[in-house]
């Protein structure tokens, strides 16, 4: 049985964009060498008053009904799993079109630390069977369930013909700049 405990650590709505099909990539300050891992949702940024601005207009209303993960008790909901097909390095001053994610732009650059950005592509899938997880303190990125979550059975959240069309139409716009 395929199960891991291996976790990437995302804002909620990001988490939930990704795991509806809104978008498919991440942009960080780093590159990872782990090529697959559980999306675990995170809230730091609600605790902002300003959240939204971090977030393209016409993802407000879907930003404010994802703000904040599915709880038990102390444990959070995982529901989608993530494989990273390609990183690519780009400078900062040139990131995607808005429609591959849901942040602002000024968001993204706000959140750059130097002048290059890594583009992460991601196939996601949702999880036949949600797991909820315990809290991982210290974890900031990354983190370690304590135990295994089940990978089987899961479906990708966009077909492959739309995920492969996403991806060529992303790839022309990379190779431009």
């Amino acid at each position: 049985m395929k199960s891991t405990n291996k976790c990437l650590k995302e804002w909620n709505a990001t988490v939930e964009a990704l795991g509806q099909g809104k978008q498919s990539i991440l942009i960080r300050n780093y590159k990872t060498n782990l090529n697959e891992f559980l999306l675990y949702p995170t809230v730091s940024y609600a605790m902002k008053d300003d959240y939204l601005d971090s977030f393209q207009k016409n993802y407000h209303d879907f930003v404010e009904n994802n703000t904040l993960p599915l709880k038990k008790d102390d444990k959070v909901l995982i529901k989608y799993y993530a494989t990273l097909k390609k990183i690519t390095e780009k400078p900062v001053s040139w990131i995607p079109p808005a429609k591959y994610y849901i942040w602002t732009r000024d968001h993204i650059k706000n959140y750059m630390t130097g002048p290059m950005a890594f583009i992460w592509i991601l196939r996601v899938y949702k999880l036949k069977e949600p797991y909820w997880a315990e809290p991982t303190p210290g974890a900031i990125k990354f983190a370690n369930l304590k135990e295994e979550a089940s990978l089987e059975g899961m479906k990708p959240v966009l077909s492959d013909h739309v995920f492969f069309n996403l991806i060529n139409g992303l790839f022309d716009e990379l190779s431009r700049k």
